[in-house]
């Protein structure tokens, strides 16, 4: 019954995504060689062929590596591999703890590199063609291998304080497991602004008084206490521009990607400035860590259930070694299998990042007004190729952000 229901929640999943993909794919070529009006005047139809072009390239790849993932997903289970691979390192290592973190680690490897491809093709070849990729295959690998090297160093403690509570704590195995991931999580926010982030880019403070003087006005009428100001030198890897602040209580730094800075001028950063403190004044950030801690509260105590039915491993293709702790075997079932049955919650979740964009728009409009954030959009719209005409449903079920044309509307209406 379950293994029905897993590949039947499978094809769903893949068939919502596919017909959702052609959906877009024609809804955007058929608008292709019409720039809407409300962009008429700013963007030209250039632009908006490559838009079109981006966005149909993007979906094309998305939907060919998902197909990719749904193989090994029933390569994984129901084909044998997490139980051939179970057994044999089984036989391999004795000792509990290295045993399951082998089996946990060497599953992680392999979607890695079926993820590798596609992550090279993405950079080199997709983003290179729309003149975006601004990253060398040298700097790939060294990014790889820190990426690699911050997971070992991170993760492996993490995994083995789980498998040790999983072992040792009884029944109440996911609320320890709990405290460990939201202290992980803590951890990691703090340590990424001044060991991790410098790894992957050179920060640098803004130098330029006349901008920093705004920034620190806007800072203050937000009561956003700000310790610092950096730009960031994104362009070594990507043309595309951003914005972010990060860190708590009076550590707090907002940093500028610098292709953000070269491109908009002091009103329109000050503008998209004012929505992400729009996000810090509606509390935006600590609600989702509220949402995401809580989601993983419930998501445990359903693993620590599903780990004491035999159903759950046999109905993913899995026999449970006898006389052997299998809770990797189960942390592993749970992390493949999830994401196929709560596919089905992206909408909602869409819905609410949607509705959060739309509060922090109206909170920098206050702030600056309607004009440069439209402005910055638009600028940031073109640069970023991203579609001016977006299918709804598709929109609806995936964007975190409001469709362009609907997003500019809302600012210049108020509505």
């Amino acid at each position: 019954m379950f293994t029905s229901l897993f590949i039947a929640c499978l094809l769903g999943d893949l068939l919502i995504r596919f017909w959702l993909a052609r959906r877009q794919v024609r809804h955007v070529l058929r608008h292709r060689d019409v720039v809407p009006e409300v962009f008429a005047e700013r963007i030209g139809l250039y632009s908006h062929h490559r838009a079109a072009d981006y966005t149909t390239a993007r979906v094309q790849l998305l939907l060919v590596e998902r197909v990719v993932e749904a193989a090994v997903l029933l390569g994984l289970t129901l084909l044998g591999g997490l139980q051939f691979l179970d057994l044999h390192i089984g036989r391999l290592i004795e000792p509990e703890i290295p045993r399951q973190l082998i089996l946990v680690g060497s599953v992680f490897a392999i979607l890695g590199l079926v993820g590798l491809p596609f992550a090279i093709w993405r950079i080199f070849r997709l983003e290179a063609r729309f003149g975006f990729n601004r990253m060398t295959p040298r700097l790939f690998a060294l990014d790889t291998l820190k990426i690699l090297l911050i997971t070992l160093i991170l993760g492996t403690p993490l995994l083995a304080g789980i498998l040790w509570v999983m072992a040792h704590t009884g029944a109440a195995w996911a609320w320890w497991a709990w405290g460990l991931w939201v202290a992980f999580n803590l951890l990691v926010l703090w340590l990424y602004p001044s060991l991790i982030a410098p790894l992957f880019n050179r920060f640098a403070p803004l130098d330029d008084p006349e901008l920093s003087a705004r920034i620190h006005a806007l800072a203050k009428r937000c009561r956003f206490h700000l310790s610092s100001l950096y730009v960031m030198d994104g362009s070594r890897r990507s043309a595309h521009g951003n914005a972010y602040f990060t860190g708590f209580g009076r550590h707090r730094r907002i940093v500028f990607f610098d292709t953000l800075l070269a491109r908009l001028n002091s009103d329109e950063v000050e503008a998209v400035l004012a929505h992400e403190l729009g996000h810090f004044a509606h509390k935006h950030i600590l609600k989702r860590m509220a949402v995401s801690f809580g989601t993983a509260l419930l998501l445990l105590l359903l693993l620590a259930w599903l780990s004491t039915q035999l159903w759950f491993y046999t109905g993913l293709g899995v026999i449970p070694q006898l006389g052997r702790p299998n809770d990797g075997l189960a942390l592993l079932l749970f992390f493949l299998a999830m994401p196929v049955f709560t596919f089905w919650a992206a909408p909602l979740a869409s819905l609410l990042s949607r509705h959060d964009e739309f509060q922090a728009d109206r909170y920098a409009v206050a702030q600056c007004g309607a004009e440069p954030l439209v402005s910055a959009l638009v600028k940031l719209y073109d640069d970023n190729a991203a579609t001016l005409t977006p299918d709804p449903l598709h929109s609806a079920w995936y964007d975190s952000h409001p469709p362009a044309a609907v997003r500019i509307q809302h600012l210049r209406h108020g509505h």
